[in-house]
């Protein structure tokens, strides 16, 4: 059984070695949890237990369109999602990712990018951005996606999504 609750200042050890271990060799996921939490813009941090252990752990932050407008305001961006590699396959990440785009809804959010596999997910609703007329300032294609929580939140916007500084300060 998986329970799934926001994060507390006592799992951060924990997250931190989930986010290691599922993105091995690799420290910039890590980073960036910490710097987005120390810069307070992490809107939403939830983790996964399995008997109690965190072994699963998922972001949203806050992303901005540019040129700003009105209506594309409340973007979220998801980043990172993890699991430990020994509970991988087993339907945690599926289980963050959607308790995590329902609290992002209940939060007032209209719209979440994600950069990430397309068959992944597109199981949620994710659409390729270009189709909305949305860029990515890494010049990612297909694997920059989106989600509109809020129908049609998105309609007549174009531009690009710009990432929050920590972001480049984490090296992603």
């Amino acid at each position: 059984m998986i329970e799934i609750r926001t994060e507390t200042t006592e799992d951060l050890p924990a997250i931190r070695k989930v986010l290691q271990d599922a993105f091995r060799p690799s420290q910039k996921e890590a980073c960036l949890v910490e710097l987005l939490r120390r810069a307070q813009k992490a809107t939403l941090s939830l983790v996964a237990l399995s008997e109690g252990q965190i072994v699963g752990q998922v972001m949203f932050s806050p992303v901005a369109i540019v040129p700003a407008s009105p209506a594309a305001n409340g973007g979220l961006g998801l980043a990172p999602a993890a699991v430990s590699p020994a509970f991988q396959g087993r339907g945690i990440g599926t289980q963050l990712i959607r308790h995590g785009l329902r609290e992002c809804q209940n939060l007032g959010s209209g719209w979440v990018v994600v950069l990430g596999n397309p068959h992944f997910y597109s199981r949620f609703g994710f659409r390729c951005a270009s189709e909305y007329h949305i860029t990515n300032e890494y010049g990612a294609q297909a694997d920059f996606m989106v989600l509109e929580i809020r129908a049609d939140v998105l309609q007549g916007i174009r531009g690009m999504v710009k990432y929050r500084p920590e972001f480049h300060a984490a090296g992603c």
